[in-house]
């Protein structure tokens, strides 16, 4: 019963919230006193589980992002190694980002209707005065980007929203160097900080745990004030995220295996295809970390040198499928309040969106839902509101599956391109 609460119980709420609004809208309900309390609580419930989101940014991106960064200067015979996969890690999750930004600007799906979009944001439809495209001409430019790089005060960074990337710097900077402590002062940092991001992802679980209520909340509000018309531009923002999704994993990724690799692209697919189906269903890329390890050492022929190094280092900081998720959903949240206050979010920060999505996918933890807590980051560093996110939450659940399939599978391709470029042979290379 548990499983199943878990992993359908943000179905099931859904479900409940398009039942529940069907039956207030036809009986003609939703003008009543009764009916305005059972809103007041459903947005009290969806309230209380964003601020939980939100608690959990800072302790979960920094803990992160110093344990990833910490394993590239820790051990001397890993250095190439660890090179060669941060480049690896880096470049692929950029194509990803890249992927879902020209398509959410191709298609567009924010672009709907000035009424409908104002009904679906809801309450969230007021704008806070730091704006980033309120004050176009002082945000346009790419010195206040590298000025936000680098915080005066690391602290005060980290308790506004808005400052979250100077955050984001220091911690990818005290991760690499304490890499390159002595051993005995690396391993003591290393054990505090592994130890606290391992209490922070049960946090995490516990406030995840709650989704289904807090979806409830979220939704059930949107909804009824909009009414199911909100379901089509939702639906077109599915499709976008899905073809990004698509073109990433069966356009870049084939084309990297087949001429980076020079291996035969369908032959891993197949190998991948149990590790991919287990990330779907789990959606945690943690879950699959031991599935993905004895399918490509034992049928890909991969090292264990080389996959036990590569992959639980993609688990923790490449995450290419949520960073193009974190790019259209941003990006989708800024053309809904373009139609609805006629504000242009314009290129610079389009840039600052990219950049984001590609430094919080790398703090993401590998566990159901986490990316929320890294888009109400970007979506409060571009000054958009955050309570806006609370939108997605319709589709979440199924896009969630799909990221994190596109998450593992990535890594997959990544520990056996790199074994080719440390000159392994792999089960599948010679395969035409």
């Amino acid at each position: 019963m548990r499983k199943f609460f878990d992993r359908w119980g943000v179905v099931c709420a859904l479900a409940a919230s398009v039942i529940v609004t069907c039956v207030l809208r036809c009986s003609n309900a939703t003008t009543l006193s009764w009916t305005k309390t059972f809103v007041d609580v459903c947005e009290l419930f969806g309230k209380v589980f964003m601020n939980g989101l939100k608690m959990l940014v800072v302790p979960l991106i920094a803990s992160s992002l110093i344990c990833g960064m910490a394993g590239f200067g820790s051990r001397a015979e890993c250095k190439r190694l660890g090179l060669k996969t941060f480049l690896f890690y880096f470049l692929s999750c950029a194509a990803a980002v890249l992927i879902g930004l020209c398509m959410v600007n191709t298609v567009k799906p924010g672009r709907v209707d000035a009424a409908l979009a104002g009904k679906i944001l809801g309450q969230a439809n007021v704008l806070p005065e730091h704006f980033v495209g309120i004050n176009a001409e002082s945000t346009a430019k790419l010195s206040d980007f590298f000025l936000r790089l680098i915080p005066t005060n690391v602290v005060s960074a980290a308790a506004d929203n808005t400052q979250i990337l100077g955050l984001i710097t220091f911690s990818l900077l005290f991760g690499f160097f304490i890499g390159r402590l002595p051993n005995a002062l690396r391993d003591l940092q290393l054990r505090f900080w592994e130890g606290l991001q391992h209490v922070i992802r049960d946090i995490t679980r516990i406030v995840i745990a709650f989704s289904p209520l807090g979806v409830f909340g979220l939704v059930t509000p949107i909804l009824l004030n909009a009414g199911l018309d909100v379901l089509k531009p939702l639906s077109v923002f599915v499709l976008t995220v899905l073809a990004g999704f698509a073109l990433y994993t069966f356009g870049f990724l084939w084309l990297l295996l087949r001429f980076v690799g020079k291996i035969h692209p369908w032959a891993h697919y197949k190998a991948m295809f149990p590790v991919t189906l287990t990330a779907f269903s789990t959606s945690s890329s943690a879950a699959s970390l031991g599935i993905a390890l004895d399918t490509v050492e034992r049928v890909s022929k991969v090292s264990p040198r080389t996959a036990r190094f590569t992959l639980p280092l993609g688990i923790t900081i490449n995450m290419c499928g949520t960073a193009l998720y974190e790019c259209v959903v941003v990006l989708f949240l800024a053309q809904l309040y373009q139609v609805t206050q006629g504000i242009a979010f314009g290129f610079w920060n389009q840039v600052t969106v990219v950049l984001m999505a590609l430094l919080t996918s790398v703090g993401v933890a590998g566990i159901p839902a986490s990316a929320l807590i890294a888009i109400t980051m970007i979506v409060g560093s571009v000054g958009l509101p955050i309570e806006s996110v609370g939108i997605i939450w319709v589709a979440e659940r199924l896009l969630d599956m799909f990221r994190t399939a596109v998450n593992v599978f990535n890594d997959t391709c990544g520990t056996v391109i790199i074994a080719r470029t440390e000159g392994e042979a792999t089960a599948y290379e010679r395969m035409k």
